[in-house]
């Protein structure tokens, strides 16, 4: 009885002079503690930022080459792509129907049940902000390996004697980085949507000026043919299955396609969050799925010899797109200061990148904390005078600058953290979903935004990718398996599990109870 009076009120709410998610967020038992001030717009500007098609194909694009390139790519993009909306889709129908902060975890709590209700927001919630932080350490951390490679560039290159930076200088740009997201989104949300609009409308810009110019500029390009056709088979990971390489090359797709949840942690803060939180997901992954078909055919273009490209020995030391953009244009102008300009475009974008996915961490760490499951979460969950959760951004920017040091010890160590970006997070995806489609199959009560009769039917299409492409990314990617080439994201990955799991058979069983709401009643 209780679940048909909120279905009615959730749909009677969207008629009153009260903005519809502030509503329904007081329906679920939550106070209204941050500002809410974003309009769908901005919304989606945060989960597109944080997408970025700039950041993921740019940084991967190694990979795309080395594991069946061209057609892979262009192909394997389309594929990663339309799997990445069955997950979209899903998450959009929960969210219409539990537009809140917690996102994922507070979904599974509500889908599974009184009696798994603890468990299961437990386990999400735990992947899910352990996924953000590896995406923020990931991101910045990459945006440092770029200025590396820049700076390599601006002195000469590779084979001209250039400086490459010590990886302490790299840890050292990172931890910069890092400190601006953080100043930056201590500011109000005012200002955090206005650069949030600013990062799309510059990665939308930067996608469309590099897809033309590039090819462009460039004195020798790669015919259509190539682009649509040529499967690279020539690796020095000792692996010769089609197959098995076209499986591996979809993981810069789909690295790529993550952080949409992004949408779901800022509704507290989103004008008629029912409604504007699921147009942000099912945007911008829309968006980014064509921006970044886009950019990867302009780059494609612009690539004639693999091997060259993927070489340590090449001006960039082996950085494929950066040698590409600085091959274009000194093949044509003597002087590969046009490219290393270019590069600059994709470093501001990655920049936007990391500071959307800190505002989504802090959200995300502000509510996972107001429900009491963090360690000292009465202070993590406080929010300063401008309505901004300030103790969870820094706290965002400390671990995700704690999880790259392990950079500095062993490259394949943290290799392995940062693929719990993809995988992990992907798993905190998949569970909600998982609930809704068996355990609350029959008791969901969907909001404005639902899937109808087909609802079911995309769960579970968007839950067995999950399931695929976890055993996927897990397997070894290169032969023979030695401990410098073995494939560390299942350690990761079962770590992680073994962690979440320990800690609740443990302690929090004892005392976590799930989401609890803020409102006397």
């Amino acid at each position: 009885m209780a679940w048909k009076e909120e279905s009615s009120t959730q749909a009677a709410h969207g008629s009153g002079s009260l903005d519809s998610g502030h509503a329904r967020l007081h329906e679920l038992g939550y106070k209204q503690e941050l500002k809410r001030d974003l309009s769908v717009l901005s919304n989606f500007a945060f989960s597109f930022s944080i997408i970025s098609v700039l950041t993921g194909i740019t940084t991967l694009y190694n990979t795309g080459l080395r594991y069946g390139g061209p057609l892979a790519m262009t192909y394997g993009w389309f594929v990663a792509g339309g799997f990445t909306m069955m997950v979209g889709l899903s998450m959009a129908e929960i969210c219409s129907s539990y537009p809140t902060s917690g996102g994922l975890y507070y979904w599974s709590a509500r889908l599974s049940g009184v009696e798994w209700a603890p468990f299961a927001s437990w386990m999400t919630g735990w992947f899910n902000i352990v996924g953000q932080w590896a995406v923020t350490t990931s991101v910045d951390f990459s945006l440092a390996q770029l200025i590396q490679v820049i700076i390599l560039l601006s002195t000469v290159g590779n084979n001209g004697g250039g400086y490459l930076a010590s990886k302490y200088v790299v840890i050292a740009f990172h931890g910069g980085i890092l400190l601006i997201h953080a100043i930056i989104n201590s500011l109000s949300i005012r200002w955090l949507s206005f650069f949030g609009q600013l990062a799309a409308v510059w990665n939308v810009l930067g996608v469309f000026i590099l897809m033309i110019l590039i090819p462009c500029v460039a004195s020798e390009k790669a015919s259509a043919k190539f682009v649509f056709t040529h499967f690279n088979t020539e690796n020095d990971a000792g692996i010769h299955s089609k197959l098995y390489i076209f499986v591996l090359g979809l993981l810069m797709s789909q690295y790529t396609l993550t952080g949409y949840d992004a949408s779901a942690h800022m509704t507290e803060e989103t004008k008629n969050a029912d409604i504007n939180g699921p147009k942000g997901i099912i945007s911008a992954i829309g968006i980014s799925i064509i921006a970044g078909w886009a950019y990867l055919l302009g780059i494609t273009f612009a690539v004639t010899n693999i091997p060259y490209l993927l070489s340590s020995d090449n001006d960039a030391g082996g950085y494929a797109i950066a040698e590409a953009f600085y091959l274009a244009f000194k093949s044509r102008y003597g002087s590969g200061v046009g490219g290393i300009i270019c590069l600059g475009i994709v470093a501001i974008a990655i920049f936007f990148c990391g500071m959307s996915s800190v505002t989504s961490n802090s959200r995300m760490a502000y509510a996972f904390s107001r429900d009491g499951a963090m360690p000292f979460s009465s202070f993590w969950h406080k929010v300063n005078q401008q309505d901004v959760p300030i103790n969870a951004v820094w706290l965002s920017v400390v671990v995700s600058f704690c999880m790259a040091l392990t950079s500095l010890g062993s490259l394949v160590a943290f290799q392995a953290m940062v693929s719990i970006a993809t995988i992990g997070l992907y798993i905190a995806y998949a569970l909600p979903i998982f609930f809704r489609i068996t355990l609350a199959r029959k008791s969901f009560i969907p909001g404005p935004f639902n899937l109808g009769r087909y609802g079911l039917l995309v769960g579970w299409v968007a839950v067995l990718w999950v399931t695929v492409i976890t055993v996927l990314f897990s397997l070894p990617v290169a032969y023979p398996v030695t401990k410098d080439t073995l494939n560390y994201t299942p350690v990761a990955v079962g770590g992680l599990l073994l962690l979440t799991v320990s800690s609740w058979v443990l302690s929090a069983r004892h005392w976590f109870r799930g989401p609890i709401t803020n409102i006397d009643t």
